[in-house]
């Protein structure tokens, strides 16, 4: 009988965790909703939800095969979770853009955690209010277009641009992407960090490294995408600590009579501004936010870039017709050049006179989609079009979807900078 009793018990047990499990999963599928009603669409496994749908690779130009499934399925809204959190994706062109003019006050900047630990926990992304726009008005300050009209910066690109090209001619082959990414990255450092190509190969490496792993399931193991991601972010956090030091040794000496400190040199890059905002009598910059930064911004400017520019190469070689428009538009600049000025280098107002130029980048910005989705957080309970985005759930705006969407760009897929309007 004590045998009996104790399988009764144990099999009690057993069927009261399987209800709980149960009832655990039916709550993981079935998200409350208080006061309306979700989005279609599915929560997945419990804690993993759709994350290794979500992370699967997808070389194609289309709107990636994770969302374009669901879209079918669900339409340009739905729900559904990615490394555990609930998340609304949004293919719809007006959810967009409410999401970003109610920034700050329907919505706030946002990521899941496995990206903030890629990206850095200090970084500009995950500042809010009025820290977040004064690290905006920072950057901006350099790389505006203020900026650009006033500094050096167009001419120091076209010098970078035909170096290269000069470099690559001797070649009997170039890897082309690898040497786009080189040469942007190697500008993108000096501009930002003041460092020569020598001294930006190691770091280069590193941010390669962490490139290759960037868009994986989020697993530290060693091996893994992931962990080789995490990896070439640490070593290129180490080498921009160290630059960072020697930049605040160098530009600081004490004051007169041993006072406060002042700023003796200035090297004319980003860093230079970063200093500024740290040495102030009161820094809102710590030393965290402002390595935070520069990781972003270098990965941000060479990353997206180089993508953007390999894809331009491709679909100009393609596109001879296109190739020939945009030939005769600078060739027209230069004959202009040297009737009046001789060969001085780019102006601006060269520059801001390539109409169809603007167009083919505009264009190629669309079909390269260089950010495959933006993410922020609602602040409170949010309806639109039928639906509920409850408070504290993610949203993912997916830009592809909008820029391949045939009701806005008739045949998406087809390289046309005619389709732009001219600026």
């Amino acid at each position: 009988m004590c045998a009996y009793h104790y399988h009764m018990r144990l099999s009690g047990v057993a069927a009261v965790v399987l209800l709980l499990l149960l009832y655990a999963v039916h709550r993981w599928r079935n998200p409350r909703c208080s006061g309306g009603r979700l989005p279609p669409g599915s929560m997945g496994l419990p804690l993993v939800g759709e994350t290794l749908q979500f992370f699967s690779p997808d070389a194609s130009l289309d709107v990636p095969r994770f969302v374009r499934h669901r879209l079918e399925r669900y339409g340009p809204i739905f729900k559904t979770s990615l490394v555990g959190h609930p998340v609304v994706v949004s293919a719809d062109e007006e959810l967009n853009y409410m999401v970003f003019q109610q920034e700050g006050r329907l919505f706030q900047s946002w990521y899941p955690d496995s990206f903030v630990e890629i990206l850095g926990r200090d970084n500009v992304g995950e500042q809010q209010g009025a820290m977040f726009k004064h690290l905006k008005n920072m950057v901006l300050r350099y790389l505006g277009p203020e900026s650009l009209r006033e500094s050096s910066m167009l001419r120091d690109v076209e010098h970078a641009v035909g170096s290269s090209l000069c470099t690559w001619s001797t070649l009997p082959a170039v890897e082309l992407k690898e040497a786009v990414s080189t040469m942007v990255f190697d500008l993108s450092a000096n501009k930002l960090l003041g460092l020569e190509p020598s001294r930006s190969k190691i770091l280069r490496k590193s941010f390669f490294d962490f490139v290759r792993g960037l868009i994986s399931f989020p697993l530290y193991l060693p091996g893994t995408a992931y962990y080789s991601c995490m990896k070439g972010r640490q070593s290129a956090m180490e080498v921009l600590q160290e630059v960072l030091e020697e930049r605040k040794r160098s530009v600081q000496l004490p004051g007169a009579g041993g006072g406060a400190m002042e700023t003796t040199r200035r090297h004319g890059d980003f860093l230079d501004l970063v200093i500024q905002e740290m040495t102030k009598e009161k820094p809102l910059v710590t030393d965290r936010m402002a390595l935070d930064l520069m990781f972003v911004l270098l990965f941000a400017s060479f990353h997206t870039t180089s993508l953007a520019l390999t894809l331009a190469v491709k679909l100009l070689a393609d596109h001879p017709r296109v190739l020939e428009e945009l030939t005769v538009e600078h060739e027209t600049i230069l004959s202009g050049r040297k009737a009046c000025h001789g060969s001085d280098g780019i102006t601006w107002m060269e520059y801001k006179s390539m109409t169809f130029t603007s167009q083919v980048i505009n264009e190629t910005v669309r079909l390269a989609n260089i950010a495959p989705g933006i993410f922020r957080k609602a602040l409170k309970d949010i309806r639109f079009k039928g639906f509920t985005i409850p408070a504290g759930w993610g949203v993912m705006v997916c830009p592809p979807a909008v820029h391949l969407n045939p009701v806005i760009y008739p045949d998406p897929l087809i390289f046309n900078p005619t389709r732009i309007n001219r600026r």
